[in-house]
């Protein structure tokens, strides 16, 4: 709770000072953090982000309900796709933009130091890795939204009424921001950075590198269907800088002492809410598959009416109108409630998906379509608790087994399963391929799908001009208006190929 309670008295003074019209009170410095050390500033913006991106909350990220990985028990609406009443994305805007505003000022601090030509790689890695952070945070923001603030977005009270840059000139900038980051910490890469002060690698440069040009492959193969040279280029460039290797996870792993916990772990046993469970659409799905994580994704009941211990896997069907007793359904698996359990960004798993939709599309990697896909599909496996061997005759089912005429759906289908609990990621993925098909919540249909988050409600009146123009350059502000790489139609029978 001391956690929560920070967090939110935060957001209380930022919420509409960041990058809307709202004036910070008077008795609030808006440079206050510089009084705060560097190293203390990056661990509190880094740990604050995880929270936020890694939240399961009716009131702040509702991404897992979105990739239909988890349904809500008792309180349905944003499951039923309603934004207004809790105004999620006012509120989780606000907490995406506050660690960036301390990156910010972590770079007014670092960059006018200077030394010895060690002690300036050493700076120079700590930028680096301060701006691969900042990428990170932007894109995942532009893939909920689109257009956003970013030129204009840390401008604080200076700016009270921020502009918004165009997504996908956003992304062709975090893509130059990620090269120039590589070429900074290969140049430095015998020197250190933040050390202990970082949560995530410990101040390893190469994981940093590695990161860098893991990332540049995620953000490049968004342009796949938009500019299919733009992301061939961005392959060939993170591939040449060395992406994941087996076993490399980009993750807040957490201390498991309250604050500092996982944030199912706190929304269950420490907050005592019992609202969500997992969603009947993955739960099917993977039983369709006899796919072997399933033990490790969820856990089963008894069905039986006399208590005899017919155990099964019973999901909460998505969207439902009325609440469901908690005890009547399945649950998230056990490592998931582990109060260290960590927040997964990214990790070697997603790089072999990203790798086997490249060869699939045609683009130069180091290994074909088919075994880019079987390694993502028995890493992914292999992360989870099961071995190896496990896999082979997973990847021998006919809805499983590689056919290149049927790539979208399997490497859709597939890589949603894998990146299950990271709804974020899991929630783009739905909408790059169309894979697996969503199963609208109750009374609705495919069309009510979501395809993006609409902006924040607040950015109407206190940035109206800037909000209209946004609003009309992307289409409308409308959870079905499709982001720049979102190009194929959505419906309920996606094409193939």
């Amino acid at each position: 709770m001391m956690m929560k309670m920070k967090r939110i008295y935060l957001v209380v003074l930022v919420l509409g000072a960041l990058v809307t019209a709202c004036e910070l009170p008077d008795n609030v410095n808006p440079k206050a953090a510089s009084e705060v050390p560097a190293s203390t500033l990056f661990t509190q913006a880094t740990v604050d982000f995880a929270a936020t991106y890694d939240a399961i909350s009716m009131n702040i990220n509702i991404s897992r309900f979105l990739a239909q990985y988890a349904s809500q028990v008792n309180y349905t609406d944003e499951s039923r796709y309603n934004f207004t009443d809790r105004s999620i994305p006012d509120t989780y805007w606000a907490w995406i933009y506050l660690p960036l505003r301390d990156y910010q000022e972590v770079r007014n601090l670092v960059s006018p130091l200077s030394g010895s030509a060690e002690y300036n790689l050493n700076r120079d890695n700590k930028l680096a890795i301060v701006d691969i952070m900042e990428v990170f945070v932007l894109q995942s923001l532009v893939d909920y939204m689109g257009d956003i603030p970013y030129s204009e977005a840390l401008g604080g009270a200076d700016n009270k009424t921020p502009a918004y840059d165009d997504a996908e000139t956003i992304y062709r900038d975090l893509m130059t921001r990620l090269r120039a980051d590589i070429t900074t910490l290969t140049a430095g890469a015998g020197a250190g950075s933040w050390g202990d002060e970082d949560v995530i690698f410990g101040g390893d440069v190469d994981m940093w590198r590695k990161t860098a040009a893991s990332l540049l492959l995620r953000v490049g193969m968004r342009f796949a269907d938009v500019d299919a040279s733009t992301a061939q280029s961005a392959v060939t460039d993170a591939l040449s800088a060395g992406v994941y290797e087996e076993g490399d996870f980009f993750q807040v792993v957490w201390t498991g002492v309250t604050p500092w916990v996982n944030p199912i772990y706190e929304v269950f046993y420490v907050d005592n809410r019992f609202d969500y469970a997992p969603s009947l659409t993955i739960i099917s799905k993977m039983e369709e598959l006899f796919d072997p994580r399933m033990d490790e994704y969820f856990s089963q009941i008894d069905t039986s009416a006399d208590g005899s211990g017919k155990m099964a896997y019973v999901g909460l069907k998505y969207g439902l109108a009325a609440a469901v007793p908690y005890n009547s359904i399945s649950h998230f698996g056990d490592a998931m409630f582990a109060a260290d359990y960590p927040s997964v960004f990214s990790d070697y798993v997603e790089v072999q998906f990203l790798l086997a939709e490249a060869a699939a599309r045609g683009f130069t990697t180091p290994m074909t379509a088919v075994e880019h896909y079987e390694e993502a599909v028995t890493a992914s496996i292999v992360a989870w608790g099961n071995d190896a061997a496990d896999a082979a005759p997973y990847l021998a089912l006919a809805d499983v087994q590689y056919d290149q005429a049927r790539w979208k759906e399997l490497i859709g289908t597939q890589k949603w399963i894998a990146l299950y609990n990271r709804g974020n990621e899991g929630y783009a993925s739905y909408r790059i391929f169309d894979w697996p098909v969503m199963d609208p919540p109750e009374d609705m249909t495919q069309a009510d799908i979501p395809l993006r988050w609409p902006y924040p409600f607040n950015e109407k009146d206190l940035n109206g001009d800037n909000y209209q123009a946004a609003a009309s350059a992307i289409g409308g502000d409308d959870v079905r208006t499709q982001l720049f790489w979102d190009v194929t139609p959505n419906s309920a029978t996606p094409s193939p190929n």
